[in-house]
């Protein structure tokens, strides 16, 4: 399962879309290690001793540009057309639907701002791997598909503003008792991981008195906490949602307690990528993610392809 990506991404089960995807497709959801929804919301940090764990994340993740980028922006020669790659694997956010459209979460993100920004959009599909190599080429002004903001894509490419988080997640069986998420009130629980993850590094730190009960993949780890054999399970909140909502959880489990955000271990978010020598463009495309979410239209692309809300 890989995950937002700088290399890989997480594969999982869903179900639900506005156009059908088959199981297959859904399978192909790549996790990133690990981890990232939404630049656009706050991620507040609740902390524990030294324990730092997100309850309840409301809305808009502060942005790194001041006043002054943005005025710089709305001096900037209007661009008639924003030319975006993405690829086309990584559903619900890039993927070609069955009549072969190119549709998705950041599809319609990036559709939203050039609306915003009252410009044409383009947006052409390469592979994951051809994605960097096409912007600094300038074949493109901008790749919206999903990748991690981390030292190594910096060296290569600028970002906008992140739009989108991959929290941790816990989930039980809907018929167990209410507990908190807590360290404490999770104390002698048994608790389903994936080994080699992100979220297991995350439970040994803080959750030294749960039972870890590790499995090899995520898909071993939902299924024990389904079959009864774990008490929770700690996952990729976007994976989980989809399973949660799709077939394979037979509907016998649920989302507890809130996001888990701490970047150390969920990573510094997803964004736009836009060329080192072009500033203009992601000025911008930040104004255009501003007025997206100012607009509504980003809470209602959320709706659309979320099944299960992750925040």
């Amino acid at each position: 399962m890989h995950w937002p990506r700088s290399g890989n991404r997480t594969k999982n089960s869903r179900t639900t879309f506005p156009r059908a995807i088959s199981i297959a497709a859904q399978m192909k959801l790549r996790s990133h290690l690990l981890c990232l929804f939404a630049g656009a919301m706050a991620a507040g940090l609740a902390c524990l001793g030294n324990f730092a764990y997100a309850q309840d994340q409301s809305s808009q993740v502060g942005r790194a540009d001041t006043q002054a980028g943005a005025q710089r922006a709305d001096a900037a020669p209007r661009r008639v057309v924003i030319r975006f790659l993405t690829d086309s694997d990584f559903p619900p956010f890039d993927f070609y639907d069955e009549d072969g459209v190119l549709v998705g979460f950041n599809v319609d993100l990036a559709r939203a701002i050039c609306l915003e920004l009252n410009t044409s959009c383009d947006i052409k599909a390469r592979p994951w791997e051809e994605l960097f190599a096409g912007l600094k080429k300038g074949d493109a002004d901008a790749v919206i598909a999903g990748h991690r903001v981390t030292a190594a894509a910096l060296k290569q490419v600028d970002f906008t503003d992140r739009y989108f988080h991959t929290p941790g997640r816990f989930a039980g069986r809907k018929d167990s008792a209410k507990v908190d998420m807590t360290p404490s009130g999770l104390d002698g629980k048994r608790i389903a991981v994936a080994r080699g993850t992100a979220h297991e590094a995350y439970l040994r730190t803080f959750f030294h008195d749960s039972a870890l009960v590790v499995y090899e993949n995520p898909d071993l780890a939902r299924e024990a906490l389904a079959a009864g054999k774990a008490d929770f399970l700690f996952d990729d909140g976007i994976s989980l949602a989809f399973w949660l909502n799709g077939t394979l959880s037979r509907q016998c489990c649920e989302m507890r307690g809130g996001p888990f955000l701490e970047p150390k271990f969920f990573g510094d978010g997803i964004a736009i990528a836009v060329p080192k020598n072009d500033p203009q463009i992601r000025l911008l495309l930040n104004k255009g993610l501003d007025r997206v979410r100012a607009s509504g239209r980003f809470e209602e692309l959320v709706q659309r392809y979320f099944p299960v809300r992750i925040y």
